[in-house]
Formats: structure tokens, sequence, C-alpha cells
């Protein structure tokens, strides 16, 4: 396939891993890169040799299809706007808006134009958690009836170098890290149909105890715990727990409980990790990985989008997705504050899965 032209807006910390993957899909070309930040896409310029620009001039190239927008996620939606008002597809981080209503404003304005949106995580297509669907879809387990999902940490603030956007809207464990447990778990079960939750703060400031900013005092504007009930259309019941208010905890990442067996998944914010299942009392066996991509790839994602555009196939990390786990997050805070459980409005299918044995940058 001809490479499809991609620029990139936003050079973060995150933007290296983009970049560094990319190399390994031919589908990806990056012609240019830009930050609000001048001199941040001058380093990425000369680290990995993609021109620097500004994004005025990025977005008034013709010959740019691809805008990978790599922003703080308050500015996901405004970038994803400008992208597709400039005739251009939007590839996103994660999360797909602040908001519902900013997703559902960027999937009618990509719809209205005739081009495709995209979001992170793209984790749900390594070799994992590809292979934990395809053990829930051969019955692996029986029928799913239950689960368990828990990222809990302390926050980023020891050791990010700019953690303020973390306690700001968009950011908050459930805004950062929720994304890559619903997502792995829509992929794996299906759509969501309601949510029960409680949500809570912490602290109201935190210290920043890594450089350059060590000592600096955030104030944290969302809440640092949620705790929340799934029931998902097919009726499974999944219990999360997203937080930065825990210092140690014990445990796993996800679990699938099913009639036959358990199914313990591995690090959703990652890519290979051990796949076991359990059956009874029985010790968890391991099960060999059926898919490869099991080093960091982000930008798989971006890359299974640019093939969809060449081939016309639809893309797994689609806005439809995205808008479905922005809903679910949205839905924890307003059944902690309404005390009630929210239904959700949108049912997106589940990604098709990747095919087993594909060679290194392949995706068909």
């Amino acid at each position: 396939m001809q490479p499809v032209r991609i620029g990139l807006i936003g050079c973060g910390t995150i933007s290296g891993a983009y970049l560094r993957a990319a190399a390994t899909f031919d589908i990806l070309h990056f012609v240019g890169c830009a930050d609000i930040d001048p001199q941040a896409a001058k380093r990425t310029e000369k680290t990995f040799g993609v021109p620097a620009m500004t994004v005025d001039a990025m977005l008034g190239q013709d010959d740019v299809e691809v805008i990978l927008n790599l922003t703080i996620p308050a500015a996901h939606g405004e970038v994803n706007l400008a992208a597709i008002g400039a005739g251009k597809h939007a590839y996103c981080e994660k999360p797909f808006g602040l908001d519902v209503a900013e997703g559902e404003r960027v999937l009618a304005a990509a719809a209205a134009a005739g081009l495709r949106v995209g979001c992170a995580p793209d984790t749900f297509l390594g070799g994992g958690h590809q292979t934990v669907r395809g053990l829930i879809d051969a019955g692996a387990v029986g029928e799913p009836v239950a689960g368990t999902a828990f990222m809990m940490s302390p926050g980023p603030e020891s050791w990010h170098p700019n953690p303020d956007f973390y306690y700001q809207p968009g950011g908050g464990p459930l805004f950062d890290m929720g994304p890559y447990y619903l997502t792995a778990l829509v992929h794996a079960l299906g759509p969501v149909r309601r949510v029960a939750a409680i949500t809570g703060r912490g602290r109201r400031r935190r210290t920043i105890g890594s450089e350059p900013y060590a000592g600096e005092i955030i104030n944290v504007n969302v809440d640092t715990h949620a705790a929340g009930t799934l029931e998902f259309r097919s009726g499974v019941v999944v219990t999360v727990v997203m937080s930065f208010d825990v210092r140690a905890h014990s445990n796993r990442f996800i679990e699938i409980h099913g009639i036959d067996a358990s199914l313990s998944a591995p690090d959703p914010n990652g890519f290979g990790g051990k796949v076991r299942i359990s059956a009874g009392h029985r010790e968890w066996q391991e099960r060999p990985l059926t898919h490869g991509y099991t080093d960091n790839m982000r930008s798989i994602g971006l890359a299974d989008m640019c093939a969809g555009i060449r081939s016309g196939r639809d893309h797994r990390c689609n806005g439809l997705l995205a808008q479905h786990v922005l809903e679910i997050m949205a839905a924890f805070g307003a059944s902690s504050a309404q005390g009630r459980h929210v239904e959700l409005t949108s049912k997106p299918e589940r990604p098709a899965p990747l095919p087993t044995g594909l060679a290194d940058g392949a995706l068909d």
C-alpha cells in the first residue's frame, strides 16, 4: 500500500514511543511535527528526523492526510476538530474528549466530512489481549459471567517530569488509565449497558517529587479514586477500581470469570504479558500467546487506521469505540453525583480481532 502521510501535533513524552514503533509499519510516513512549544518540535526533528513546523502550516499542507494528535487531554477535541476542518483524518491519544458532548462533536464533524477518526489505546491489539479475546471467543472459560479490573497506584507525580495535567479535567486515574482497562474489557466482552459508581478525592493538593518541578504543589481538580460496577449488554458484571490514592495492592490487572473457568489477563497498558486460566480450584495455567506485537507498539492503532484508509475496511481503534469508553468514564462521575445507575446510549461493535501469524508490520 502507498504510505499515508502523517502530521504529528504534540511532541511531548509519548510522541517518542509512537515514532519509534512507527518504524515497524511501512504504511506510516511522518512528514512533519508541530507543538505549541516550538522547541519541543525542534527536539523531535533532531531526534527522529521529522521536520518541525507550525500547527497552521501543517494543517494547511494539502498532502498531509492524517493528523496524529498527541496533545494534552484538554486539547484533544479542539485539535481533532481542526484536523477534520482542514480535510484530514484524525487519530488522537486517549481520552477521546473531556466529556461526551465533545466526543459527539468530533464524530459528527468527521461523518459530515467523510473522514475517519481514531483514538488510543491500541494496546488491546498486542499479543496479550488478542490472546485473551481468542480464548474467550473459543469458549475457554465457558460463558463469561463476571470480572474485575484494578489499576491502583499513588499517582504519577513522583516520576513524571510534568505531572500537573494528570490532576486536571481529562486526567485522574479514570480518564488517564481507565481507557486501557475499559477498552480491553469492551474488546473482550462487548459494549456496556449501564454503570453504577462512587468516586472520591483523597487529597486536594499534591507535591511533585520529580525534576524539574520537584517540590511544587499541584491543585487536584479531579477525583482520584473511582469504584464502579459495569453491566455489559451480554449480562456480564465487572467491578472496576481506578485510583491514584493507593500505595500498594495485590489485585490482578483484569480477571474474567466464566461458568467453566477463570482467566487472568495481563496489564492492558502493555502489549504482551502472561495470560493464565484456572478451572475450579486448580493452579493457574499459563497459556501461550497466539499473536505477536508484544513489544511497545504504540502506533499500531494508527497504522491499522491508515491501512483501512487505503483498503476501505473498518479500523479497530475507531471513534465509536473511543466514544463508548468516554461515555463509560463520564457515567462514573454522573452515577456518583446522582446516586443512580447510568444507562449508556452508545453501542459499538467489538473491533475485529487481528489474524494470527502476522509478520511484523502486517495487520491483515
